[in-house]
């Protein structure tokens, strides 16, 4: 199975591209939130894509679909656990980041999902029923760099600290010290934190309350 390509961009469509890897072209289909970010590309220019592959007895043919990062797979095979809602069809009704579908879905704005494209309003209901509480992760995910700074961690940076800051930095696209500014604001709020998951939250819900 295909996971990860690398390669050079000989060709690109409005939903799909097609990646030259050792002299073999992949035709990858992609979210319109990730061709979006490959704008500043130019033909000829590398390219890295984490993959999702999909193949089953009623699609035998392949089919490729690539996001920049790994976080970003990881969230469209939770999207396509909602009933109804299969890999092509994902694939188009992701017009909105990440971090937006994710914050909906933790809100039950079920107004902004109706906005993705192919998504009525009994499979956004399905779509918070099965998802809401997963999503405070990908809800951080980072649309791009910002330049912030922030003082010394303090001495919250423990073991529970530098897992959490391991994945917003490695997966989710923060910056180390916006990262540890995120982590120990949140042990300052909930101190009695015990578990990645729980900071996690804190960390979401310090950043939704910044947000509104």
């Amino acid at each position: 199975m295909i996971a990860y390509l690398e390669g050079e961009l000989l060709k690109r469509e409005s939903d799909r591209l097609i990646l030259l890897v050792n002299h073999i072209g992949y035709e990858i289909l992609v979210p319109a939130f990730v061709m979006e970010t490959l704008n500043s590309k130019s033909l000829g220019d590398s390219l890295s894509l984490y993959i999702y592959y999909h193949q089953t007895e009623h699609q035998p043919r392949p089919v490729l679909i690539g996001f920049n990062i790994e976080a970003e797979r990881e969230f469209f095979q939770l999207f396509i656990s909602v009933e109804a809602i299969g890999p092509l069809k994902a694939v188009k009704a992701l017009n909105y980041p990440v971090s937006d579908i994710a914050k909906a879905i933790e809100t039950k704005n079920a107004a902004l999902l109706k906005r993705l494209n192919g998504i009525g309003e009994r499979t956004a209901h399905k779509i918070i029923a099965t998802l809401q509480g997963k999503m405070g992760k990908f809800a951080l995910l980072r649309e791009e760099d910002a330049a912030e700074t922030s003082e010394a961690p303090s001495e919250a940076a423990d073991s529970l600290a530098e897992e959490v800051i391991s994945v917003l930095t490695g997966q989710l696209g923060h910056k180390t010290n916006e990262a540890r500014l995120m982590v120990n604001s949140a042990l300052k709020r909930n101190p009695s934190i015990a578990t990645p998951e729980e900071l996690f939250e804190e960390v979401y819900r310090g950043e939704a309350i910044n947000d509104g």
